[in-house]
């Protein structure tokens, strides 16, 4: 048993970091679970600035009941380190958890492990920030129960089918559908990740569904990850297509 909080998150609203509007829409939005993109969402000569966009609308808006939680760049990638460092410095006490990209091994959840207990230290901080982890790429899924049992601080497994597709070389054109598939491509995947969060005792969430205009769809896929155990999944930000066009 751990200390791990319960968190609401049957749905994960991806928000973008760079938008002020979309920050202030996604803190209105019935969503229970908002993360702060400053991965995907944001273009490289964005990324600084939308630390304090982010940093600014988690001090400022009414978040009520929400998880708050921010999305970060890879380990792999310069904008990482200082994700953590500038929002945790910057938003301490307005921050609920902090989502990794791409976590392939257990050794890239203790870095984000180690530092944010640095900054909790520092802070003073009187909670302890949560971990969520992407399991997007094939060596993740590999070592997805490792990963699930690395850190009472992990609460969260989420499924990215998107890279994970790249990864595995699917040419499925769709992310987060079947296409051309008689049956659940996902369903190995998911079946694999919810088994893992659920030995570890974390929640296994299902991730993007990028058809925006196929609402039923989207519906069928929401179905087949509750059936399997997902305690939530991801939607899309209404504007972000049109801000991202």
């Amino acid at each position: 048993m751990t200390d791990r909080p319960r968190r609401a998150r049957r749905v994960q609203l991806s928000t973008p970091g760079s938008s002020e509007k979309m920050i202030q829409k996604a803190a209105e939005s019935k969503a229970d679970h908002v993360f702060l993109d400053l991965e995907d969402a944001v273009a490289p000569s964005q990324k600084r600035d939308a630390r304090k966009k982010i940093i600014q609308g988690l001090k400022s808006l009414d978040w009520g009941k929400k998880t708050r939680c921010v999305r970060i760049n890879d380990l792999t990638t310069e904008y990482a380190f200082e994700d953590i460092i500038e929002v945790v410095e910057g938003a301490g006490e307005h921050l609920d958890t902090i989502m990794m990209t791409k976590v392939t091994t257990p050794a890239d959840v203790l870095f984000a492990d180690k530092l944010l207990h640095q900054l909790e230290k520092k802070l003073k901080l009187k909670r302890r920030i949560g971990l969520e982890a992407l399991i997007e790429e094939v060596e993740g899924m590999q070592n997805v129960d490792a990963i699930a049992k690395c850190t009472p601080r992990l609460e969260c497994l989420v499924f990215g089918m998107g890279d994970f597709s790249a990864s595995m070389g699917v040419t499925n054109k769709s992310v987060g559908a079947s296409d051309g598939y008689p049956g659940d491509i996902w369903h190995y995947a998911r079946f694999r990740l919810i088994m893992a969060c659920r030995a570890a005792g974390i929640d296994p969430v299902d991730g993007p569904f990028a058809d925006f205009r196929n609402p039923d769809a989207y519906r069928e896929e929401c179905k087949r990850s509750m059936i399997l155990g997902c305690v939530g999944k991801w939607a899309i930000h209404p504007l972000a297509d049109r801000h991202c066009a």
